[in-house]
């Protein structure tokens, strides 16, 4: 009974080592992808002078804590709100759900938003907007805070990657209009994933 406790046992380790590596070969490639944007000239975000030295950004280690099952909690007619940028620009927008998710024995909670521009668009009907900042920024991420892309669920959870957050193009160059951060979706813990700042 022991030898057959230890073979699941062992079974089970090698899945979750097989899991574990496949995520991290995920995220890299993802990772590879939007160097690889960033290194096409008519695609990158990049000033000349910058565009010119770049070889690659800058990420935190793949920490598969950072990824997590989240509770999406619809939050069904809510009102119109123009968003803030870096510019006068002031893009309409709906909160369309809250996020609650655990880390490090704690609960939080981040509201994702909905751009009324990109809602009528076919390809990204389903698109949802999560800015966000925490204790990181200014010191090893963008002092703006940064930003995660969704899609709206089918259930009730949803997958929060903060390995996939990334720089607004502001962080990059000062000709774009970035959204700037809700002060509701500040966090007060350090979230040591994603990219970190040019």
């Amino acid at each position: 009974m022991k030898f057959v406790v230890f073979s699941l046992l062992l079974v089970f380790c090698d899945l979750c080592a097989a899991q574990k590596q496949d995520y991290y070969e995920q995220i890299l490639k993802h990772r590879e992808a939007i160097d690889l944007k960033f290194a096409t000239e008519e695609e990158s975000p990049l000033e000349e002078k910058d565009f010119r030295e770049f070889k690659q950004l800058t990420y935190f280690g793949i920490d598969a804590k950072f990824s997590l099952k989240a509770n999406f909690v619809r939050t069904p007619d809510t009102p119109l709100f123009a968003m803030r940028t870096t510019t006068s620009r002031l893009p309409l927008y709906r909160k369309y759900a809250e996020i609650y998710f655990s880390l490090d024995g704690k609960t939080y909670k981040l509201n994702c938003y909905q751009n009324q521009e990109l809602a009528s668009d076919p390809e990204y009907h389903d698109y949802l907007f999560l800015p966000f900042t925490d204790l990181t920024n200014g010191e090893t991420t963008y002092s703006g805070g940064r930003y995660l892309d969704l899609r709206i669920p089918e259930g009730d959870s949803i997958i929060l990657d903060f390995n996939k957050a990334y720089n607004p193009y502001c962080a990059y160059s000062g000709k774009y209009s970035c959204p700037m951060v809700p002060k509701e979706n500040h966090l007060e813990i350090p979230i040591s994933a994603g990219e970190k700042k040019f």
